[in-house]
């Protein structure tokens, strides 16, 4: 998570111009037809369409745009996309480890793009090995108000199997087990709290500090790897403030 700050990384992707957004309402919409796809149309009965659905409303993307993704998974309107998740390791420059998560229709054209993206930017894409550093996780983020008392959140938390609790000054962060992690949204939810976020992610074992223009150098590499039309997701260890974050 970028600047080992869930709460940065939403600040961040809220402050977003228009054409980034619409390309974070193509990955969101995505992520859902795959999700109907795997588990069928009901967010009731499907998780992970259920936690697709919820990103896409916590990014603000339209109603309709999250029906017309349903309905094309569905079959509705066509058959869509024909979409393939993959997870490529890589090294970022200054040997910053990373896993890019895409959903592509064609696997050749991706890689050749992701290939050449990565290594123009003096990092590495063939060989490199990097998952052991990563472990699945659940994360959910609530953000600090009046109405939101941190005792309570914690005590819910830690009832219902978190494993981590972080009370911020902006945010509190929880980290679940990937088998834990529905049950302490579920429990949060039902306490009335509001999720700024809630999602199933890789978090590294370890993180890694540069200096500002090395970090700025990854950073820059990681936006250009956001936007591309096939990369749903990265992961990485790189740590850094906050505010630099948001510059």
């Amino acid at each position: 998570m970028s600047g080992h700050s869930k709460w940065a990384t939403i600040k961040r992707a809220k402050s977003a111009n228009d054409a980034k957004r619409g390309a974070l309402f193509t990955r969101l919409g995505r992520e859902i037809m795959v999700a109907v796809r795997e588990g069928g149309p009901n967010p009731d009965a499907n998780f992970r369409l259920r936690l697709a659905i919820d990103r896409a409303r916590a990014a603000n993307m339209p109603k309709e745009n999250i029906e017309r993704a349903i309905a094309r998974a569905s079959g509705q309107g066509g058959d869509g996309e024909a979409l393939e998740e993959i997870t490529y390791e890589v090294y970022l420059p200054h040997k910053v480890p990373a896993m890019i998560q895409v959903l592509t229709d064609n696997r050749n054209r991706t890689v050749a793009e992701l290939r050449r993206v990565v290594t123009r930017a003096g990092g590495q894409f063939e060989g490199a090995a990097v998952a052991w550093q990563f472990s699945r996780k659940g994360v959910i983020v609530i953000e600090r108000t009046d109405k939101v008392n941190p005792d309570v959140v914690f005590e819910t938390a830690l009832e219902a199997g978190a494993d981590d609790i972080d009370i911020g000054d902006e945010a509190i962060e929880i980290t679940t087990s990937v088998e834990s992690f529905r049950a302490v949204r579920e429990a949060l939810l039902a306490r009335g709290f509001e999720l700024a976020s809630a999602e199933l992610t890789m978090l590294p074992s370890s993180y890694i500090e540069l200096d500002k223009d090395k970090a700025a150098q990854v950073m820059n590499l990681i936006e250009t790897l956001e936007e591309m039309d096939d990369v749903q997701q990265v992961y990485h260890n790189l740590q850094m403030p906050a505010e630099e974050v948001a510059a």
